[in-house]
């Protein structure tokens, strides 16, 4: 019968039914490497009937990779000291390779040996780390990338700055006012590249804390140099900072940029964005809401994602950074970054505590 082999007194005695039942795979080996009898397991695992198995040395069914560590654990067991949890593949019927987890115990000149298929464990490991490795390598690449533009920008801008001090035309003008535009364009880039390569890599993003005095006149800053981008855009904006709140007035001038700019960019360019800070004793509440297309949940789902956008136009710009980087501003600072989208309303919320640390 396939899969089915007589036992010895001894097997009988040791392992009855045991034998017979486990999923593992049984085998006594003797000292010149071939299997002196193996259980019905080997069969349903690799496909051999007993009588293949035991005619080869064992070596003939190891992956020749990992033959120099099994020679090394079968001369661990011939001196004596048990082999346990070690790891090989093994060659099936088919063609293909299992990976087994073994057990040996050497006892009376022969080697009581068990093995467990890992294979499904073993590959998804292997396939995680190799997905971690690649995103750690990607990271790295971005950062380096990141930092290494700056010189060629920041020459680009020394240029730029000398010939603004030249009588030039007003074609010359506007040469240099686009110029000038595309630099801060390539700046506000590399900025984004660095934080998500700080994020991800373990540093964070870096806040520099201050009591937040100058947090209005910041955000008026941000909202007037979106307009001055997007002159045909119509931004409202209403304070009502009460309180100063600890913060870095930086960091959250960003975050309102990008949450303004996104806004811009999604608008219906008929309603205006409205932006809206308020503070107390107790923290900070910003938001920002525009008019325009509904976001569906399974885009709301992955919209603090890095490299995701709000929708997919072929004609959008950006990293798809600006979302993921207002999100781990807020948690830098101790708070929160939600959006709710309904009837063609979209509106973030950033909300934070008042108990930020001095930096």
């Amino acid at each position: 019968m396939r899969g089915v082999q007589v036992l010895g007194t001894d097997t009988e005695e040791r392992y009855g039914l045991t034998w017979r039942v486990t999923p593992d795979l049984l085998g006594i080996l003797s000292t010149s490497g071939l299997f002196e009898s193996t259980n019905p397991a080997w069969f349903a695992t690799l496909g051999y009937e007993a009588e293949e198995i035991e005619s080869r040395p064992f070596f003939d069914f190891v992956h020749e990779d990992d033959i120099p560590r099994t020679e090394e654990a079968f001369e661990d067991i011939q001196h004596g000291k048990p082999v346990l949890r070690f790891r090989n593949r093994y060659r099936h019927k088919d063609g293909s390779f299992r990976w087994l987890s073994w057990n040996c115990v050497p006892e009376g000149g022969k080697f009581y040996c068990s093995a467990r298929d890992v294979t499904s464990s073993v590959e998804n490991r292997l396939a995680l780390t190799s997905k971690e490795e690649e995103a750690r390598l990607r990271e790295q690449f971005i950062a380096v990338l990141g930092h290494d533009l700056r010189n060629p920008l920041a020459a680009l801008q020394s240029g730029l700055h000398l010939m603004g001090k030249e009588a030039l035309s007003d074609r010359g003008k506007t040469v240099i006012a686009a110029g000038q535009r595309s630099i801060d364009r390539m700046s506000g880039l590399i900025d984004a590249l660095m934080d998500f390569a700080r994020t991800r890599l373990g540093s964070g993003l870096s806040l520099d804390i201050s009591d937040g005095e100058d947090l209005r006149e910041a955000i008026e800053a941000t909202v007037d140099e979106i307009r001055i981008v997007h002159p045909e855009a119509r931004i409202d904006s209403r304070y009502s900072l009460q309180a100063d709140v600890r913060c870095d007035v930086g960091r959250i001038s960003q975050l309102c940029s990008n949450l303004i700019s996104n806004a811009v960019t999604h608008g219906d360019g008929r309603t205006p964005v409205e932006l809206v800070a308020e503070s107390c004793e107790s923290g900070l509440q910003i938001i920002v809401s525009n008019r325009g297309e509904t976001m569906p949940e399974r885009v709301i789902a992955h919209l603090f994602e890095p490299f995701v956008r709000e929708q997919m136009r072929p004609s959008q710009e950006g990293l798809g950074l600006g979302l993921f980087i207002c999100s781990e501003i807020a948690k830098a600072h101790g708070g929160t970054l939600s959006v709710e989208s309904t009837d063609g309303l979209t509106v973030f919320t950033f909300g934070m505590g008042n108990d930020v640390a001095l930096g």
